[in-house]
């Protein structure tokens, strides 16, 4: 059955059409349309020859110096000493055996500790070693203050006490090898500097031989290869060549002054013996444990009066009667 038809006169109703609004466009934004042109480019002008413009021929051209500062002279900076003791006093009782004790120990030079038997020359070491504690004064070591910071102030020094320290049942190399593992190196390293050492001082060959076997001087020479196996800067020698021949002696006074020259070595030797000081030393006269005269050979001469050797110069600084024994 068909469905009935409106009425003819009855309005008809048709939606409105539908409207699609497309998404705002997001691609390059177009170039305009005009296009704006570069200013013009001025043609260039002719250069003139110099001998052609009468303005230029007649005016020099100014010279400008490329350095603006002049140059500043600077002088090095004085370097540090690698020992300074000042006021330094220690008392065993009631025995003076240092008093206000002041020098220094200058880079890469032998310093010479000369003093006779009693002077006090032990006490020091033991002071610059920490084995006793200065009761009054002060010591700096490569800047350090010793009391204050030993460790630092220790470190990169090398000793040899006048008392030999070898251990006599081990070999030479035992010796060594247990002196460097005290400074924790590490054991191949502690080998290969050790042998080296042993090959300068002339020692290679005993090597694996006890230390009881070798004669006063041989020892010496292993306590001194002992001493630079760390590579220090500064190597403290008490009274070294004491019961030593002539040999001997001479064999370590040559030995330490070629490691000064050839490696910048500073040396503090402490000895009673005039014919140990070299002409380029700087000397230390240390007598009733206090400093008579330090500086160069010349200087010790001054201070003694212009005395005419170092022999005479030592007898008349340290002439004065002692009281009581100090080292």
């Amino acid at each position: 059955m068909a469905s009935p038809r409106p009425p003819a006169d009855e309005p008809r109703f048709d939606p409105p059409p539908l409207r699609v609004t497309p998404p705002p466009y997001r691609g390059p934004v177009p170039a305009p349309s005009t296009v704006v042109a570069p200013p013009p480019v001025p043609p260039p002008v002719a250069s003139v020859p110099a001998a052609a413009d009468p303005v230029a021929a007649a005016t020099p051209t100014p010279v400008v110096d490329a350095v603006a500062t002049p140059p500043v002279d600077v002088e090095p900076a004085e370097r540090e000493p690698l020992v300074r003791l000042q006021g330094v006093g220690h008392r065993f009782g009631t025995n003076d055996a240092l008093r206000d004790l002041s020098f220094e120990v200058p880079d890469g030079r032998i310093t010479v500790l000369l003093g006779p038997n009693g002077a006090g020359k032990s006490t020091l070491f033991a002071l610059v070693t920490r084995l006793f504690g200065a009761q009054s004064g002060s010591i700096r070591i490569f800047g350090e203050e010793l009391a204050a910071r030993p460790g630092p102030a220790l470190a990169r020094l090398g000793v040899v006490f006048q008392q030999q320290t070898l251990d006599p049942d081990l070999s030479v190399q035992e010796n060594l090898l247990y002196g460097a593992a005290l400074h924790g190196m590490a054991r191949a390293e502690a080998r290969h500097r050790a042998a080296r050492e042993l090959e300068r001082i002339g020692m290679a060959e005993r090597a694996g031989d006890a230390v009881r076997s070798l004669s006063g001087g041989q020892r010496r020479r292993v306590e001194i290869a002992r001493a630079l196996l760390t590579r220090p800067a500064l190597l403290l020698l008490d009274e070294p060549t004491v019961g030593l021949d002539a040999a001997s002696r001479s064999f370590l006074l040559d030995h330490v002054r070629r490691l000064c020259r050839e490696e910048g070595l500073a040396v503090l030797w402490a000895t009673h013996l005039i014919d140990e000081v070299t002409e380029d030393a700087r000397v230390v006269v240390l007598h009733a444990g206090q400093v008579r005269a330090s500086g160069s050979l010349p200087g010790i001469l001054e201070a003694a009066g212009g005395a005419p050797n170092l022999r005479e110069a030592f007898a008349r600084l340290t002439e004065e009667r002692r009281e009581g024994s100090a080292a």
